[in-house]
């Protein structure tokens, strides 16, 4: 009772409590057909509940055919508003609902295959901090960069948790530098500690889209501001690069039988040079001339470490 009502005013804000009767009469709804649990609740030494099943939970339950027919349903409607702005976004969730119903009604593989990595680590953290962010609350965080040989504790004003390339990051502010945004890293994150009697500092000003509207990725260098990136593509990847644009301010400033120049409105970072490496000898950097001397030394060293395997 005490943890239901604590779990109650935490999520919901109520502080009414949870009677007894609620409780029985809860765990009774478990057990029954009623929300389709059939949950395998038993009780042991005449006070303790438990699952007879140590493996059952009510988040991982198969769809009953009610279920499957009420979101094939809702896909129908939702297929509706595809063509709209609003739900642009709505595209992806309309297939992986679609590719939920089939494998369950059909129990066959898969048809669409997501991207995902379970194991990353830090996403155990992940529900922490979206509550620690909503409630506004400083906290205390053993953090260890890649280049630190052991962790250290940051006081930290979180505000956002963006996720990038399959990893996730946490934006805020350091105590002790209140006037810098800093990104940390999820897998970086040891330990999470709520500080409920120190005061919040918040920054009505931060505004997530427009700061990360100028690059790619989750590396914003401060003080910068967006250039010009002109980028020259052969014929083969030219596709690519005119299905799939880089960044959303992607311009074809030339299209010939050769490929395609291109001009993007960025800032430079850490995740734009890996994307631009990747296209390896498909990709010339025209401007501006920093960048483009920075990808022609990295290719360089990389040219060298297969250089010295070849000798």
């Amino acid at each position: 009772m005490d943890a239901c009502s604590d779990a109650l005013y935490e999520f919901e804000g109520i502080d009414k409590g949870v009677s007894k009767r609620t409780i029985q009469l809860d765990i009774q709804n478990m057990r029954s057909e009623k929300l389709g649990y059939n949950a395998p609740i038993v009780v042991t030494d005449k006070k303790f509940y438990t699952y007879d099943d140590p493996e059952y939970s009510i988040t991982q339950l198969p769809f009953s055919d009610q279920d499957l027919n009420k979101l094939n349903d809702a896909v129908d409607i939702l297929k509706q508003f595809q063509g709209f702005s609003h739900f642009s976004e709505m595209s992806g969730l309309i297939q992986k609902l679609e590719n939920k119903i089939y494998t369950e009604q059909s129990k066959e593989r898969s048809i669409i295959h997501i991207d995902k990595n379970e194991h990353l680590k830090g996403l155990e953290h992940l529900n922490q901090l979206y509550h620690v962010i909503q409630k506004k609350q400083v906290i205390k965080i053993e953090y260890q960069s890649f280049t630190a040989r052991r962790s250290n504790p940051i006081y930290f004003f979180p505000y956002l948790l963006k996720e990038f390339n399959n990893r996730w990051f946490l934006v805020g502010k350091h105590k002790s530098k209140k006037s810098k945004l800093i990104t940390l890293a999820l897998d970086r994150i040891h330990s999470i500690e709520v500080k409920e009697q120190m005061q919040f500092l918040d920054d009505p000003d931060f505004d997530p889209d427009e700061y990360y509207q100028p690059v790619i990725g989750v590396t914003v260098n401060e003080g910068l501001k967006a250039r010009s990136v002109v980028l020259k593509f052969d014929r083969l990847n030219a596709p690519y690069v005119i299905t799939k644009p880089l960044h959303p301010s992607q311009q074809i400033i030339e299209k010939g039988n050769d490929g395609i120049t291109v001009r993007l409105n960025v800032i430079p970072n850490y995740e734009l040079e890996r994307v631009l490496l990747g296209f390896g000898p498909s990709l010339e950097v025209v401007s501006p001339p920093s960048l483009r001397k920075r990808i022609s030394e990295l290719i360089q060293k990389s040219f060298k470490v297969y250089c010295s395997e070849i000798d």
